[in-house]
């Protein structure tokens, strides 16, 4: 017995003297994005959110991303210059009925949106179909989750709500449930959210130029209806950004995000924001393996004829490339900075 003890007791004063030896060499030191001089350093969140997508309401921008069958799901994410952030949050601490809790099962991609004084959260579980919350303060609860459609394989959903009043969502499909991917569709949607109206409409095809075309997060610009949506895999695949001057298309496309000649590889699905001096940009997710999926926050620039590009277009080839070190994005100027570092490690 008191040798067990003795060993126990030498093994917590090698771990505290182990400790100690890594943390005077650095190895345990916080990465810091916001360098302090009016620019930041890439990945803003050195650590696991993948799929993240971002909204702007007021000075305040809210993020979520995939937790998969972790709990507490759905973390929420505030800041108020998109380069410093800090945890606000969860949306449930429960998996909702029908839901396998199994490793990579549960939340896939979510969107968050804001219409009409709330916050709406759509995700899709691969094996039961789409799931939807809402709240009226996103640090605070928020509503059970609501089984908007049911369907095998039907994820990564994102509405819109339209001008006109008319509502849409769109999502993808996983192969692996649904025995086939790399397309998109599209339907209407009941205004309150909870429900799909009529017939789905496959809106894109990529098999043949964008195989693997997942994540699609809907906006509306001028007249131009656009999906931002990835493709070619987690590992290299490029952002694309479809546009149609009809929701159920035809819509044409573009690369506007790929690692070129960086070494940000597979620069992923994200969400497009703009910032208090109404110029735009775009968080994405980068695998970095054991690291996780890191976010990354890109430039991003309109062209004259409504196209954009993500990053910076470092090699002529006309599609933007992963920015390391950027100008910070425009703060609102009764926004109060957050502490320098928090949560970006």
């Amino acid at each position: 017995m008191q040798n067990s003890r003795f060993k126990i007791i030498t093994l917590c004063i090698a771990t505290l003297l182990c400790t100690e030896a890594l943390s005077a060499q650095g190895v345990s030191s916080v990465w810091v994005a916001d360098l302090g001089d009016g620019t930041y350093r890439n990945p803003v969140l050195h650590a696991d959110y993948s799929d993240p997508d971002v909204i702007r309401v007021g000075d305040d921008y809210w993020m979520t991303s995939s937790s998969f069958d972790c709990l507490p799901a759905l973390q929420i994410l505030h800041s108020t210059d998109l380069v410093n952030w800090e945890l606000a949050g969860a949306v449930h601490s429960y998996h909702p009925e029908g839901v396998q809790e199994m490793h990579g099962n549960g939340v896939w991609a979510p969107s968050i949106r804001h219409h009409d004084g709330m916050f709406y959260i759509f995700w899709g579980d691969p094996d039961v179909g789409i799931f939807m919350v809402t709240t009226d303060n996103p640090r605070g609860e928020w509503s059970k989750p609501h089984l908007v459609e049911a369907g095998v394989g039907m994820i990564d959903p994102c509405p819109l709500w339209d001008e006109n009043g008319e509502a849409y969502l769109v999502h993808a499909w996983a192969g692996s449930r649904a025995g086939f991917k790399s397309i998109l569709s599209a339907s209407r949607m009941a205004p309150d959210g909870k429900s799909l109206i009529g017939e789905e409409v496959l809106i894109y095809d990529g098999h043949n130029d964008n195989p693997t075309i997942e994540g699609p997060k809907f906006y509306k610009r001028g007249e131009w209806y656009y999906i931002f949506a990835p493709s070619g895999g987690v590992k290299e695949g490029w952002q694309l950004v479809l546009r149609s001057r009809n929701v159920y298309g035809p819509y044409e496309w573009r690369n506007v995000l790929h690692q070129g000649n960086t070494d940000i590889h597979g620069p992923h699905q994200g969400g497009w924001v703009t910032d208090a001096a109404g110029d735009s940009w775009f968080i994405h997710f980068e695998d970095r393996y054991a690291w996780g999926r890191v976010c990354h926050l890109q430039p991003m620039t309109w062209t004259e004829d409504d196209w954009c590009i993500m990053g910076i277009d470092q090699n002529g080839d006309g599609i933007g490339e992963p920015v390391i070190r950027h100008r910070r994005p425009a703060v609102a100027a009764d926004a109060e900075p957050l502490k320098e570092g928090y949560l970006s490690a």
